[in-house]
């Protein structure tokens, strides 16, 4: 007889409950009902996602346990319209409670969905599943996350992932946009890697940094071409600041936590801070291949290996990649690494296989 893992037992006392209508295999972590029109001509999703106990690689060999919903880190994007119902299931697989917090999104008359543990909720229990049902609103660049243990659960155990909510009326610079990019900045602190329920406290020492969960070389180049314009989500996912420049350009802060700033302002260099959103706005009128870097010096290394965490790189299309000592020269693409393919796909729940790490069992 096979080994009856604690993992196969949540799923089987989910199933049991009648609490898995659309997930029903381990394999299924996310998924939506299509979406439908009300009476009011608002559209309305209905999605499901698990918590999964797995494990992820930031990079070469240094792996993490996270809480991971839907088995990946970043989580699932959601993408959904401004005013439009959103309802979704969490079904938490884990041993431990977790919660969702919608930052960002207001939960006018639905405050009990705010994801609080002990204030707006009871965090939700191993084998247990929560539903969450509100209004999309305000539009921007908002995220989700849980709010249990936040220390650990958010700070270093990746349990954060983006949510769009595109504008009834798009503004001026939004109609101009030709590629849009998701970009999560996070700190991991390798002594707690394997030691889920620990880490998150004061003296941590965080050794790894990451965008999308991935330091570079992990990370991929945004291609482009001369005339794009491109707009950047960047988020304080972890518990740091992470400082953003970006070579060869000046770019526009256009939109803080998802609210457009009444006047752009011109920069190289954004400070980001924890659970901070700024969207910025680049023009790509300067051929070549340029760097994206976090400038707090220590953000660009692998545990004491330099060279390495938050960098990554544009590449122009006509410049020649095939270099032998050019780091993206020979590697494969994956595309989508920023959700920039996800994005311009309808509105839903879009996973990347990408971000998936290995079940923990």
């Amino acid at each position: 007889m096979p080994k009856l893992t604690r993992r196969d037992a949540v799923l089987t006392s989910l199933a049991a409950a009648g609490a898995l209508p659309v997930l029903s295999s381990a394999s299924a972590s996310a998924a939506s009902a299509p979406s439908t029109s009300t009476s009011t001509g608002r559209a309305s999703h209905k999605f499901e996602m698990n918590i999964e106990d797995t494990r992820i690689t930031l990079v070469g060999n240094q792996t993490f346990h996270t809480f991971a919903f839907a088995g990946q880190v970043p989580a699932p994007l959601f993408h959904v319209g401004e005013g439009d119902l959103v309802e979704v299931t969490v079904n938490n697989l884990t041993t431990l409670p977790h919660s969702i917090h919608w930052h960002g999104i207001l939960q006018r008359g639905t405050w009990q969905m705010d994801g609080v543990p002990d204030m707006t909720q009871l965090g939700i229990q191993p084998g247990d599943s929560f539903t969450y049902k509100f209004v999309a609103e305000p539009a921007g660049t908002m995220w989700y996350h849980c709010h249990v243990n936040v220390n650990e659960h958010v700070a270093t155990r990746g349990m954060w992932g983006p949510f769009i909510i595109d504008r009834k009326r798009p503004t001026p610079i939004e109609r101009e946009i030709t590629g849009d990019y998701i970009m999560m900045f996070s700190e991991w602190a390798s002594a707690w890697a394997d030691k889920p329920g620990q880490g998150g406290v004061p003296g941590d020492v965080f050794d790894f940094f990451t965008i999308n969960g991935k330091s570079f070389p992990e990370t991929q180049p945004l291609r482009v071409k001369e005339g794009d314009v491109l707009r950047l989500r960047l988020f304080g996912a972890g518990g740091g600041f992470h400082s953003i420049h970006i070579h060869g350009h000046v770019f526009e802060i256009a939109f803080k936590d998802g609210h457009p700033l009444p006047a752009p302002i011109k920069a190289d260099t954004v400070l980001v801070g924890p659970g901070e959103r700024y969207d910025i706005i680049l023009r790509c009128d300067n051929p070549g291949r340029w760097m994206i870097h976090d400038h707090i010096d220590h953000h660009t290394m692998n545990g004491h290996t330099p060279h390495g965490g938050v960098m990554t790189v544009i590449e122009y299309d006509g410049i020649p990649r095939d270099q032998p000592w050019y780091h993206w020269g020979h590697k494969q693409f994956v595309p989508d690494f920023y959700y920039e393919q996800s994005l311009k796909k309808p509105h839903g729940i879009h996973t990347n296989p990408t971000f998936k790490g290995t079940p923990i069992t």
